[in-house]
């Protein structure tokens, strides 16, 4: 029988919690998230530039949810030991974190730097 829709948001939820409570990356993305966020409003980008944004900010949390999730998955099947797999796969996670904060980057660079400049260079 499959559990109701709430227990699994609640689920997801309590993920979220506990690995902004343990994962300082985690809280720095969050922290660049907001700044983002403020500097967004208080430059009224369009709709457009906004999907853009938002979803730049998605894919870097969700993928530092990833990371650690692996990390854990990973770090619970080694045992505590360091095997040259697990660190393999450690390190792939944490590379898509890179990726994808990389391209968030870029993203706020091309939406936010051209009005942001306009603004700042009167």
């Amino acid at each position: 029988m499959a559990r109701p829709f709430r227990d699994s948001l609640a689920d997801a939820c309590a993920g979220i919690a506990a690995s902004i409570r343990s994962e300082r990356n985690l809280r720095v993305h969050l922290a660049a998230a907001t700044a983002a966020i403020v500097i967004a409003a208080w430059l009224r980008i369009g709709p457009l530039e906004w999907a853009a944004i938002l979803l730049a900010i998605a894919l870097v949390l969700a993928a530092e949810l990833l990371n650690t999730a692996v990390e854990r998955a990973v770090d619970l099947a080694a045992g505590g030991s360091i095997h040259p797999l697990a660190k393999a796969a450690k390190d792939a996670a944490s590379g898509a974190v890179l990726v994808c904060a990389a391209a968030s980057a870029v993203i706020g660079l091309l939406v936010l730097g051209p009005p942001l400049w306009r603004l700042l260079a009167v």
